[in-house]
């Protein structure tokens, strides 16, 4: 989902990358695990009480924009025409999203394929800057939209952005930064929601829209910071434990997580589009039974088997799988 964590052939996979990537899925799955087993339509009831579905998208965007960049900077050094790599990236993505789309009308991966066509793939063409200030102005028009394709393309540039500027490079490094970064996002968050109540108050609820994306998108910010900083902890070892499997076959338990709802509702009857407590206990039933899997099967294998299978797609030849053994 995220995108490979790789900058150059035989480089360390970025850690923190992967935690933030297997965090993210568990809130995506959490928040619309009750609009799956719905077949998309709403329930009568806020789904999973106030978990917001929308939460975990920006993390997500964050994360594709990253991977995207790095996966350029690779292809860069192994291939003459490294757009073509991303090109058919884009493209296999696509394909697995219309087919994804089937089971799930609310699945992302057509739309980041496709904002990925139309902007992030020109973007590499761009200086730096163009790209950073393209991602705020992108971003701030659609804050004040409320969300949108705009919003997915403004933190796809924001991703790029930071690892063109070599962020990304330093993040398993820097503790102040996301230490700083986190109490502004905080105390941005604490004047948005002051803003809210105080509209509430006086029944002004036209704008709320604007103010519900702001805080949302401040609220990820700042479980970002917070994931960056506790790696920084004692910490480390328990986080990338429990989510780097996760992360690592991010796309794969993408995809199996809806076929897994699916299956738990419709073929074992269990109420989880009706029952908020069905739907938590489903989601960690699923959420556990995809670490043993992921944990288990990076033990054999180099990367999860939509992830291989993408990656065949992206680099038009099929590479090794399994991790030989010694």
């Amino acid at each position: 989902m995220g995108g490979p964590a790789m900058t150059s052939p035989g480089r360390p996979r970025i850690a923190a990358l992967d935690v933030l990537r297997g965090f993210t899925l568990c809130e995506i799955l959490l928040a619309n695990i009750q609009l799956i087993a719905n077949d998309g339509t709403a329930v009568v009831t806020q789904p999973m009480g106030d978990w917001d579905p929308w939460l975990g998208l920006p993390i997500f965007s964050l994360l594709f924009g990253i991977g995207f960049s790095l996966l350029l900077d690779s292809a860069a050094s192994r291939v003459p025409c490294p757009r073509l790599v991303l090109l058919r990236r884009l493209l296999a993505l696509l394909a697995i999203g219309l087919v994804h789309m089937l089971l799930w009308p609310g699945e992302v991966l057509t739309r980041y394929a496709i904002v990925g066509v139309l902007v992030l793939l020109p973007s590499t063409w761009l200086p730096r800057w163009a790209v950073a200030g393209l991602s705020a102005a992108l971003v701030t028009v659609a804050v004040i939209g409320g969300g949108g394709p705009l919003l997915i393309a403004g933190l796809f540039l924001l991703g790029s952005a930071l690892v063109r500027y070599g962020v990304i490079e330093k993040i398993e490094r820097s503790t102040r930064g996301p230490v700083l970064l986190g109490l502004v996002f905080a105390a941005g968050l604490a004047s948005v929601l002051w803003v809210q109540a105080s509209m509430r108050a006086v029944g002004a609820t036209t704008q709320l829209s604007f103010t519900s994306t702001l805080a949302d998108l401040l609220l990820a910010g700042v479980y970002v910071c917070v994931l960056l900083i506790l790696l920084r902890t004692p910490l480390r070892p328990a986080l990338q434990f429990v989510f780097a499997p996760l992360g690592r076959v991010a796309l794969t338990n993408y995809l199996t997580a809806t076929l897994l709802v699916l299956a738990a509702s419709h073929i074992l009857g269990l109420p989880i589009g009706q029952s908020s407590s069905a739907a938590f206990q489903a989601a960690g039933a699923i959420l556990t039974a995809q670490w043993l899997f992921s944990t288990l099967w990076l033990r054999r294998f180099r990367q999860g088997p939509m992830e291989w299978l993408w990656r065949w797609a992206t680099w038009a030849h099929r590479s090794a799988l399994r991790i030989p053994t010694s």
